[in-house]
């Protein structure tokens, strides 16, 4: 890929190793070289494991009780993401200021623009130094891998884990690599669409890239032939400094049980707003609706959405909302055991048009600014509404103060 200059861009990928092991040894070097593994939500189930845990046939989704049977000598630890998203971010700041443009990508990975820093120095030395100064300064330990394109950068660095640091640009290097490595290692093809390729025998990722673009697009429609110009060292996408703008925010999860008793639903409910609001606040956005999925103990799950006025991120109308919309999704006497709270309507706030009837509301709004800043001076939650008074468990254990679904930039387990 080249610029207007002539300049060649290829790009950076780094990953951290076990990331959420790896920032539990920063603050507890004890740690280093047993068996860790991070755990989730109230603790059930395994979501995060070091190596000498995997060694022992634990893997991510591993429940406990069966963790502690295949790794007894293991270390098991609660999880903590607003300690991991610190250190995401000193990692970011480190990357930053070495190589530009950069994307942060996830918690534990990123993209960026590499170029050798001093004269004369090559890019896998350039991958060298990164990783080892990372290390140095944070702690973490990284995998670093340098292509021609996103996905080459990333399926390099994944296949030179742990510790790694690789830069292949040479066609006949990477071909060498693609051979080796089956279809299901590139990003973005999984079990369904191998299977989709294998009938015409396309099994390693030297097979993808060989491979008919026409036929592949056929398969996997655009982003498939997307990722087959990449694998040809045709760059489709671009280092994204800045993410494009959500379509949809949403907060929820597991109710910690069955309820059925419609105050509890409501304290959740309540939960959540209160969450989901923190999003649009962050993301600088406001929403049209308010809609409440339920998923029941039978199987069945049910909706019910209410319409605003206008878009809003104000707690008292978005709770005005969620009220209408929990009773259209509610069943009586029965249990529900997941809750989702979404806001599907996002607006900038300086994209919409204010109702010409709506009345400031001073008090409301200094209430809100309070409440913002004294859990922003002493923790999250600590001033809340008094409907999640039912919800004693959820508030008793600090590490609930911070859901994975709330580490910005990363999937939800």
């Amino acid at each position: 890929m080249s610029t207007a200059s002539g300049r060649t861009i290829v790009v950076g990928h780094l990953d951290a190793d076990c990331f959420y092991v790896s920032a539990e040894r920063v603050r507890h070097p004890d740690l280093a070289g047993k068996p860790v593994g991070v755990l989730g939500n109230n603790g059930a189930c395994v979501i995060a494991k070091s190596y000498e845990m995997k060694a022992q046939s634990v893997k991510t989704g591993t429940p406990i009780w069966d963790a502690k049977v295949l790794c007894p000598t293991g270390v098991y630890v609660k999880r903590d993401f607003y300690w991991y998203e610190v250190l995401s971010r000193k990692m970011l700041d480190i990357v930053g200021s070495f190589f530009s443009p950069l994307e942060y990508y996830s918690i534990d990975e990123f993209f960026f623009e590499a170029f050798p820093r001093t004269r004369g120095q090559t890019l896998e030395q350039v991958a060298l130094t990164t990783r080892d100064h990372i290390l140095e300064a944070s702690g973490l330990p990284v995998t670093i891998g340098i292509g021609r394109t996103r996905t080459l950068a990333k399926l390099f660095s994944d296949t030179a884990k742990p510790f790694g640091a690789v830069a292949v640009l040479n066609r006949d290097h990477e071909r060498a690599l693609l051979s080796r490595l089956p279809v299901t290692e590139i990003s973005g093809i999984a079990g369904r669409r191998a299977a989709r390729l294998s009938p015409f025998g396309i099994r390693t990722c030297l097979d993808f890239a060989d491979a008919d673009g026409r036929l592949v697009k056929q398969l996997l429609t655009k982003t498939g032939h997307e990722l087959w110009l990449e694998l040809n060292g045709r760059p489709v996408t671009p280092i994204r400094p800045e993410r494009s703008p959500h379509q949809v925010l949403a907060r929820g999860g597991s109710l910690m049980g069955d309820v059925a008793d419609p105050t509890m639903l409501w304290a959740w409910a309540v939960r959540h707003i209160e969450r989901l609001i923190e999003e649009l606040h962050f993301h600088t956005v406001r929403t049209g609706s308010l809609g409440i999925h339920l998923a029941w103990k039978d199987g069945e799950s049910t909706s019910g959405l209410c319409n605003l006025g206008c878009p809003s991120d104000r707690f008292d109308e978005l709770l005005d909302a969620a009220r209408v919309a929990l009773r259209r999704a509610f069943r009586p006497n029965e249990a529900a055991t997941h809750m989702h709270v979404v806001a599907p309507e996002l607006q900038r706030a300086k994209g919409f048009q204010l109702s010409l009837f709506d009345l400031p509301n001073p008090k409301r709004e200094a209430l809100a600014k309070v409440k913002a800043a004294v859990n922003a001076r002493f923790g999250r939650f600590k001033v809340r509404s008094g409907s999640t008074l039912y919800l004693p468990k959820v508030y008793r254990d600090p590490a609930n103060d911070f859901d994975i679904c709330d580490v910005r930039g990363k999937v939800c387990f």
